[in-house]
C-alpha cells in the first residue's frame, strides 16, 4: 500500500511539475547576391520569425555588401549606422533585446560574420539594417507554452525561396547593362544634350514580415564616350545609395559625406562638375532617392564654384553631371560599391 502511495506522488508531481523547455538556436541570412556580385538582395532571410522566448537567433552575412542587424526601442528613429546605438552604436554579440535598449550589430563587412541576439520576454520585435532603409524583418516572441508554427526547416527554404525570387526578378531591377546601352536613353531624353548613365537599377518588394529589396550594383553602361566640352549625366534608379567617384576618394566615406568643393548646382537642382584633366577629382556625394527615413544633409555651395548657381539643395539627389574639358580616359567608381565592380570609365575623344 505504501509503495503504491508512493508511485502515485510521483506521478502526480510529474504532472504538476512544470515542464522546462529547453531554449533553441535558429539560423537566418542577412542578405545574398549573385556569383559575380553584381545582384544584391537588401533582405533578411527570411523576414518573418516565430519563436519562444529565451530562444536566439544568429544572422549570418554571406556577402561583400554590408548590412547591420538591429532592434530599435519604441520610439527610437532610425539612426545612421555611423550612430548606432545612442551612446554605444555597437552591442556586444550576444546581445539580449527585450525593447528595453537598443541592440546593433554594427556595420558587418566581413562576409561570413554572424551576429546573435536573444529574446528573454514576449513580443513583436522590428529588425531594421540600419546600412539599409528598405531592409526590415519581425519577429515574433511567443510563450513557452504556445505552439510554433514553424521549424528551422521552413525558415531555411523561406529564405531561399526570398532570395530567388529576388534574385531572378524580371522587372526594373534585373535590367541588364546590355540592355541599357542599347535600349532608349540620349535621344529620348529631356536632357538629350547629356550622355546618360543609370546609376544601378532597384526595386522594393513588401511582405507581411518587412520590407525586402533587391540592386543591381553597376553602373549601366559599362563605357562612355564623348568629346572634350560635352557633359555625362548619372541618374539613379535604385533604392539604394551611391556615388560617382572621379579620382581620390575622401576618406571614409558615408552617406553623410558631403560632394566635394568643385561641385555646384544646375538651376534643376542636380549637382555638376568641371574636370579641366585626368588628374582632376570629384566626388558627387550620396546619389539617392529621399527615403521616408532618410534624414537629408544641407550642403553649402562651395565658394569656389566656377558656375553662377543656387546652392546645392538639402538632402539626397537623384542626378549627378560631369563635363569633361580635355581628352583621355578617366576612370570612375562608387564609392561604396567598387568591391562589387561598380567602377567603370569615361573616354573623351578631342
Amino acid at each position: 500500500m505504501r509503495q503504491r502511495l508512493i508511485c502515485w506522488l510521483v506521478l502526480c508531481a510529474a504532472f504538476l511539475v512544470p515542464k522546462t523547455v529547453q531554449a533553441e538556436s535558429w539560423r537566418a541570412l542577412a542578405g545574398a547576391e549573385s556569383p559575380d556580385h553584381a545582384v544584391q538582395v537588401i533582405a533578411f532571410l527570411p523576414n518573418e520569425m516565430w519563436i519562444h522566448t529565451e530562444d536566439s537567433i544568429t544572422w549570418s552575412f554571406p556577402t561583400l555588401e554590408p548590412h547591420s542587424a538591429t532592434f530599435l526601442t519604441p520610439g527610437l528613429v532610425r539612426p545612421p549606422f555611423t550612430v548606432g546605438c545612442p551612446g554605444t552604436n555597437t552591442t556586444p554579440d550576444p546581445s539580449a533585446f527585450d525593447n528595453s535598449s537598443c541592440v546593433n550589430s554594427g556595420r558587418i563587412t566581413t562576409a561570413g560574420a554572424t551576429y546573435t541576439v536573444t529574446f528573454p520576454k514576449p513580443g513583436n520585435y522590428r529588425l531594421v539594417c540600419l546600412v539599409h532603409v528598405n531592409m526590415t524583418a519581425t519577429i515574433h516572441v511567443l510563450d513557452a507554452s504556445v505552439p510554433l508554427p514553424h521549424d528551422q526547416a521552413f525558415y531555411d527554404a523561406q529564405g531561399a525561396k526570398q532570395a530567388q525570387a529576388l534574385l531572378t526578378d524580371r522587372d526594373g531591377a534585373s535590367r541588364t547593362i546590355k540592355e541599357d546601352a542599347h535600349g532608349a536613353g540620349d535621344e529620348g531624353s529631356m536632357h538629350s544634350h547629356h550622355h546618360m548613365v543609370t546609376v544601378a537599377t532597384g526595386e522594393v518588394v513588401s511582405t507581411p514580415g518587412g520590407i525586402n529589396s533587391v540592386t543591381v550594383m553597376r553602373f549601366m553602361k559599362p563605357r562612355v564616350t564623348i568629346h572634350a566640352g560635352e557633359t555625362v549625366e548619372w541618374d539613379s534608379s535604385d533604392v539604394s545609395g551611391h556615388t560617382v567617384t572621379f579620382g581620390t576618394e575622401p576618406p571614409n566615406v558615408t552617406p553623410q559625406t558631403p560632394p566635394s568643393a568643385n561641385v555646384f548646382a544646375d538651376a534643376d537642382g542636380a549637382r555638376h562638375a568641371i574636370l579641366y584633366s585626368t588628374s582632376d577629382s570629384v566626388h558627387s556625394g550620396f546619389i539617392a532617392q529621399a527615403g521616408h527615413e532618410r534624414i537629408g544633409i544641407a550642403q553649402a555651395a562651395p565658394p569656389t564654384a566656377p558656375l553662377i548657381s543656387p546652392p546645392l539643395p538639402a538632402g539626397p539627389v537623384t542626378r549627378f553631371r560631369v563635363t569633361f574639358m580635355s581628352p583621355g580616359v578617366y576612370p570612375y567608381i562608387c564609392s561604396f560599391h567598387d568591391q562589387l565592380g561598380m567602377k567603370v570609365e569615361v573616354i573623351v575623344l578631342p
